[in-house]
């Protein structure tokens, strides 16, 4: 069975990069659940829904965007070993990485995600035409 995503970040950006990642990619090859954690939100609230909704997943790798935030700090309790994983740092290259690689096991996936993430990570440099 496919592995499903939770995404748990600060207001929509989870959503947002859902959004942008579908409409590249044309299709959502994964079941994708997103919460945003908004300023007042109770965080206990928040890890209540979290946890309703992996449990009707076999798999689930939640991604969330900044380790040690209150996102990271809710899916950190989520983590059950070979069942649900958690990633910090997400960007759009990690989530288009994931999402074409669809029938990848919970394992691959998250090393997937991870050089999605890393590998899209990079400082541009202008080049500049010589005038000879």
């Amino acid at each position: 069975m496919a592995v499903s995503l939770l995404i748990i970040t600060h207001d929509n950006i989870g959503a947002s990069l859902v959004d942008t990642a579908t409409s590249m990619l044309g299709v959502t090859p994964l079941q994708i659940d997103t919460i945003s954690v908004e300023k007042n939100a109770n965080p206990d609230d928040i890890l209540e829904n979290a946890r309703s909704l992996i449990k009707k997943n076999t798999s689930t790798l939640v991604l969330t965007d900044m380790y040690g935030s209150t996102p990271s700090n809710i899916a950190c309790h989520l983590h059950e070993q070979g069942i649900t994983q958690i990633i910090s740092g997400i960007n759009l290259p990690m989530l288009v990485r994931v999402l074409n690689y669809p029938r990848l096991e919970l394992d691959g996936l998250i090393n997937k995600a991870l050089s999605g993430g890393k590998d899209g990570v990079l400082t541009c440099k202008m080049e500049h035409p010589h005038n000879d």
